[in-house]
């Protein structure tokens, strides 16, 4: 089976190219970087080698030297004309960013064509690294959640398998068995992906509030939820300063996201109360108590899978693509979600479930101006098929 064939051609180009760039594979754990760059590592003809930081001693400062040397002694002793040196999880590695730059720059003044494949799920740490030491040498490849397409045609999902167990595929052939589904992402995903992509590479100071804050976003995911309201619901609340930090944590390790309110004003937007979005539904049904079967049958609480999984699709690809990400509400009016490429604005509503709403088009279009609307659900596009297009079109049609 091949996996993320649209990743691979991309490695594939770029490793093509005569010009010598750092390409850079970032994005959250399991979703198949690794896999993919060993699928490439198979398919190629180029000379390369692969080693992961994931169990380098902590103050081990030398091991990307020594592993750098490793692939200019394989290029002498082979006589070859290029090399690739991919390093696995390297944002896990000390002033990884300094030791890249200093070797990097050493093989572009000798003329060594050398060429370096970095793999990070802590896209945090990653962007701190490249923007600090790596400006101008690198190109990054974001690689998100598994879209309803690609479980579709690997595990064969359906859209109602996507919107309740997401985009994960290690789990994807334990469906079958609920509880053996959920404790594989709680104790193979959730945990790894908070203690060890978050809680050992940055610092934060109350690991227990930034873990109930993840769970609570997970049981609230697709409503607006004020700092205030989040912080009555903890049991060891922080101020709103703590909370707003600790979902940025959580968004850039692809967890869960905190939208803000499209208001045309970047000021205004970062001061408004956040509706959190799961990257992944599988994260909100890891925690739900209630099965499949129950939930399905209930139209209110399965809209609101529906609604997510609507979401998620928008929130991967808006990271992906770069367009913005928002929803809107004014008083009882209200629009799931509002995305912008340039100028160009996109209103979408969700309609599912039983939920009742107050549409906020008409009103959003007095204030903002005219953009393109699309209704998902009831009387508008069905949500199974909102889910196989490709977001950038919805700019497009």
């Amino acid at each position: 089976m091949e996996i993320r064939r649209l990743h691979l051609e991309k490695i594939t180009a770029r490793m093509a190219e005569k010009r010598r760039f750092i390409q850079v594979i970032a994005g959250p754990r399991q979703v198949g970087k690794t896999t993919t760059i060993r699928q490439w590592m198979n398919e190629t003809k180029q000379p390369c080698m692969m080693v992961t930081a994931d169990n380098v001693a902590a103050g081990d400062n030398s091991w990307l030297t020594q592993q750098w040397q490793m692939a200019r002694l394989r290029m002498q002793s082979e006589q070859l004309h290029e090399f690739v040196l991919i390093v696995d999880e390297v944002q896990k590695l000390q002033n990884w960013s300094e030791a890249v730059k200093r070797e990097w720059d050493a093989d572009s003044q000798a003329g060594l064509n050398l060429k370096l494949v970095l793999l990070g799920s802590s896209r945090l740490l990653l962007q701190q690294g490249l923007t600090e030491s790596l400006a101008g040498r690198y190109e990054l490849i974001p690689m998100l959640h598994w879209t309803y397409a690609e479980m579709k045609e690997a595990f064969d999902f359906s859209a109602d398998d996507y919107a309740w167990f997401g985009g994960y595929p290690g789990p994807a052939e334990l469906i079958a068995d609920e509880r053996r589904w959920k404790d594989y992402m709680l104790n193979s995903i959730i945990e790894p992906s908070i203690s060890r992509d978050i809680l050992m590479l940055t610092r934060v100071d109350k690991p227990a509030l930034l873990r109930q804050t993840f769970e609570l976003g997970c049981l609230y995911s697709g409503q607006q939820l004020s700092y205030n309201k989040m912080t009555g619901q903890l049991q060891d609340a922080g101020n709103t300063t703590t909370l707003a930090n600790y979902l940025m944590l959580l968004g850039e390790a692809g967890l869960l996201q905190g939208l803000q309110k499209y208001s045309g004003s970047a000021v205004v937007t970062r001061n408004t109360s956040p509706k959190l979005q799961v990257y992944n539904t599988a994260l909100m049904t890891a925690y739900a108590h209630a099965t499949n079967e129950r939930i399905m049958t209930d139209p209110a609480a399965w809209g609101r899978w529906v609604e997510n999984a609507v979401g998620m699709h928008l929130l991967n690809a808006s990271r992906q693509q770069g367009f913005g990400l928002w929803y809107w509400r004014d008083g009882n009016y209200e629009i799931d979600f509002i995305t912008k490429r340039g100028n160009q604005l996109v209103a979408i509503e969700v309609k599912s479930g039983n939920r009742i709403k107050n549409s906020g088009l008409e009103r959003f279009e007095k204030q903002f101006g005219t953009c393109k609307k699309y209704l998902v659900g009831a009387d508008g596009l069905a949500w199974q098929e909102f889910l196989k297009i490709d977001p950038q079109l919805l700019f497009d049609a």
